[in-house]
């Protein structure tokens, strides 16, 4: 094997020891994850924003945003609630690119692995220590999920992830919200595979360890858009498409069947400021259906302090260095506007 073995990871505890949580943000977490928890049961009629950046690459410019995004969450709390997006792992089509903060604490230096685990664990702390919001990041490696377990109240398996074994089994054993995107065909039943397989109990070997699951009823479908085999993206947003998933959900023995609608993605064809136009007519077709509005419980947007998308070279202070995303004043406007349509 031509694998080079560069350094050994950290166990789990010795991460855990040297970065605790506070008596305070374990309370915080517990208090948030009742609250998002109760939306997906359908205890609750507060509407989800899961917000932020494409990738967090940046520990100051992320935790202002997610401060600025606790502002507006007193602002609109009677009826939204705001999970800030801490994406600190970033799936790269071609294998080329930046992969976030767990590979590269800073963009501009080497891959180092082991700086990346300590610097994303302490990242997400100081910004729920700010904020008091707790966050949601993609599960990109499966075995990676204990460093932040304590931490997140949502996670999310990305379209290029959701037809892996690892990553199915490893939902099953998670107690947060977990959404499972479609695939980048659009495939929907490869999605609700992907949903079902996480709600069942499981045995697997996971981080050298036999393990037993015993499901995860929170996991849900996320619609993201498709591209199709010649490269043009689909969207699946609309209308229709949400009631034929609805409909799907129907044939199933799933348990709290949940919509999550991606703005970004191939849904806008990466046109960020779309994500508005996008948002507003997700929340009139739940306004049509009493069935999409019980069924579609959130938003995923992608926002940061600047907007648009920059070269690492270029190095301006809270702008995305990935996928574009809305700038501040925008995403301000468009929670706003959300409160109005909920």
């Amino acid at each position: 094997m031509s694998f080079k073995y560069i350094r050994q990871m950290p166990k789990v505890d010795e991460i855990l020891k040297s970065i605790p949580l506070t008596k305070e943000l374990k309370q915080v977490k517990k208090e948030r994850d009742e609250e998002i928890i109760a939306v997906f049961k359908g205890e609750s009629d507060k509407f989800l924003v899961i917000i932020g950046p494409c990738s967090a690459d940046n520990e100051d410019a992320l935790c202002e945003y997610v401060s600025k995004l606790a502002g507006l969450q007193e602002e609109v709390a009677e009826k939204l609630i705001l999970i800030p997006r801490i994406y600190t792992n970033k799936p790269r089509t071609t294998g080329e690119g930046y992969k976030g903060m767990a590979h590269q604490p800073k963009p501009s230096e080497a891959p180092n692995m082991v700086k990346g685990l300590k610097a994303i664990r302490k990242m997400h702390i100081r910004a729920m220590k700010e904020s008091h919001l707790t966050a949601a990041d993609e599960m990109l490696y499966p075995g990676n999920y204990p460093y932040l377990a304590d931490i997140l109240s949502y996670v999310a398996v990305g379209a290029r992830s959701v037809e892996n074994q690892l990553h199915r089994l490893t939902i099953s054993g998670l107690d947060i919200p977990a959404g499972m995107k479609n695939p980048t065909s659009g495939d929907i039943e490869v999605m609700l595979n992907s949903v079902q397989a996480a709600q069942i109990p499981h045995d697997f070997v996971y981080n050298a360890w036999e393990v037993q699951t015993p499901g995860n009823p929170l996991t849900h479908c996320i619609m993201r858009g498709a591209v199709n085999p010649y490269g043009t993206c689909i969207p699946n947003y609309h209308f229709e498409d949400l009631n034929r998933l609805a409909e799907a959900y129907k044939k199933r023995d799933l348990q709290f069947p949940a919509i999550i609608v991606d703005t970004n993605h191939a849904n806008s064809n990466k046109k960020f400021n779309e994500q508005r136009r996008i948002a507003r007519e997700v929340m009139i077709s739940r306004k049509n259906s009493r069935t999409l509005m019980s069924k579609v419980k959130g938003l995923m947007i992608e926002s940061y302090l600047i907007e648009g998308t920059q070269k690492i070279s270029d190095n301006v202070y809270g702008k995305s260095i990935t996928d574009p995303c809305l700038g501040w004043e925008a995403s301000e406007r468009l929670v706003r506007d959300l409160v109005e349509l909920v």
